[in-house]
């Protein structure tokens, strides 16, 4: 086939790269591909936000023309379906069904290979875990061509080196995986507030249990006594009985919200520190203490009504830094970075923390049980420094940067957090010697030697 010489990059638009791409429609061209290329990453939609998908002055296969229903089990809620398929389309084909995600991240616009690569987490990890934990099985595309079966029974080294191993032991065809039966389409939701950081952290561990899932909205440029200000939204799917009588007609089928679009980039000084303290202190004092019924988009996906929402940060692009630390030092830690946060005169747009329950079994997997926070930061001048001094409070307390979310990291650092990085690269040149499948994160983390 044919490639395209493209400009990439991913959700952030940080940083932009040109690589030679690749759209196979079938299986047998992305062989093909796989075979005659040198070096090669598969890119899903995007939604990474660094370099996780890059492939500097290289090759890229774009997996998203491979996305075949291929079986599904309505008794055991197993679905098997090529790595392309987006979790949309998961839920268009299950909802009706009865059934939906075991685990989500917090946009549905994410090819279930890319879900797997990065052993992707949700608002119900704390209970549920990645993932990886409802994969059964997964075709595996080698460097010489092979498809390999994986699972934790059966090859089961690969199995854990591929989840969360971010598309470098091959290309991902097929996936199976658990779904989750349901009686509606729609969540029962709990919010309670929060007026600084203990408080929260005590809500979520008082309803560790009570809830499926829990995330907070966290007020960034809160400080002093209200430092960690928050909104904490604890959901769990509702029951026929729950809904209204209209509603109950047709449980599988909420009408949901049209869609808005931002049909350019914004000015950079729209998302200033004083836009987003204006922001932050309305959406507090807006959510009072309640229980609803929403659909799941509304709870689930709520960034993905507005369309190409990312332009909301201008050509300058952004970066999301998300990390976990460990529950031990977890509060110190989550404390610290937002007193960064807020004394450097930047600000984020979302800020969002949640718990974590165990370790993920990937060999790369990010969570670990404790706090992880996300922050959308714009890409300003001076960035990447001021991304160092995160990190350095994140190492401190023994944790870790999401790599799905990377874009700065330094490896050094990453070869710290990642303690089983050597088992997974020992992994990967047994199955890949030559290197063939990496990409720009892997380089300049040193997985692959450049």
């Amino acid at each position: 086939m044919n490639s395209l010489e493209l400009a990439q990059h991913g959700w952030g638009r940080v940083p932009v790269e040109v690589s030679h791409c690749y759209r196979p429609e079938k299986i047998q061209q992305a062989k093909s591909i796989c075979l005659e290329s040198k070096n090669i990453i598969p890119f899903g939609l995007g939604r990474s936000y660094g370099d996780a998908a890059l492939n500097l002055d290289c090759d890229t296969m774009l997996t998203r023309r491979l996305k075949r229903f291929l079986s599904f089990d309505p008794t055991s809620g197993v679905l098997t379906c090529e790595a392309g398929v987006s979790l949309e389309e998961i839920i268009n084909f299950a909802l009706p069904k009865g059934y939906f995600l075991p685990v989500t991240p917090g946009t549905k616009f994410v090819t279930l290979g890319g879900a797997v690569a990065a052993d992707v987490h949700g608002k119900n990890h704390h209970q549920d875990g990645c993932i990886s934990n409802f994969i059964s099985e997964l075709e595996l595309m080698t460097a010489d061509g092979e498809i390999m079966i994986c699972s934790p029974e059966e090859n089961s080294e690969v199995f854990w080196a591929t989840i969360s191993g971010m598309g470098l032991t091959g290309i991902i065809l097929r996936i199976s995986i658990k779904l989750l039966p349901i009686e509606t389409a729609y969540l029962r939701v709990t919010h309670k507030k929060a007026s600084d950081l203990d408080t929260i952290l005590a809500l979520f561990e008082s309803h560790a249990d009570t809830h499926r899932y829990s995330v907070a909205w966290i007020d960034c440029l809160a400080s002093g006594k209200n430092i960690g200000r928050s909104v904490l939204m604890l959901g769990d799917h509702a029951e026929l009985n729950d809904l209204k009588s209209q509603l109950q007609k047709s449980p599988f089928k909420p009408r949901l919200k049209r869609k808005k679009n931002i049909p350019f980039n914004f000015p950079s000084f729209a998302l200033s520190k004083l836009s987003v303290k204006a922001f932050n202190k309305l959406f507090y004092w807006k959510h009072s203490e309640s229980t609803h019924v929403i659909d799941y988009d509304q709870y689930f996906y709520p960034l993905d009504s507005i369309n190409n929402w990312n332009r909301m940060y201008g050509k300058r692009g952004f970066i999301q830094y998300q990390c976990v630390v460990p529950w031990k030092t977890g509060a110190q830690a989550i404390q610290k970075l937002l007193e960064k946060l807020a004394s450097s005169g930047r600000a984020s747009f979302l800020a969002v923390l949640k718990a974590f329950g165990d370790q993920g079994s990937g060999l790369l997997s990010f969570p670990m049980p404790g706090l992880t926070l996300a922050l959308d930061i714009p890409n300003d001048k001076g960035l990447q420094e001021f991304l160092i001094e995160l990190d350095e409070i994140v190492l401190e307390n023994d944790g870790r940067l999401y790599l799905a979310k990377d874009s700065f990291m330094r490896k050094d650092d990453f070869s710290q957090m990642y303690p089983k990085l050597p088992e997974f690269i020992d992994i990967k040149n047994r199955i890949d010697p030559l290197n063939k499948f990496q990409s720009s994160q892997a380089r300049r983390l040193g997985i692959i030697k450049s």
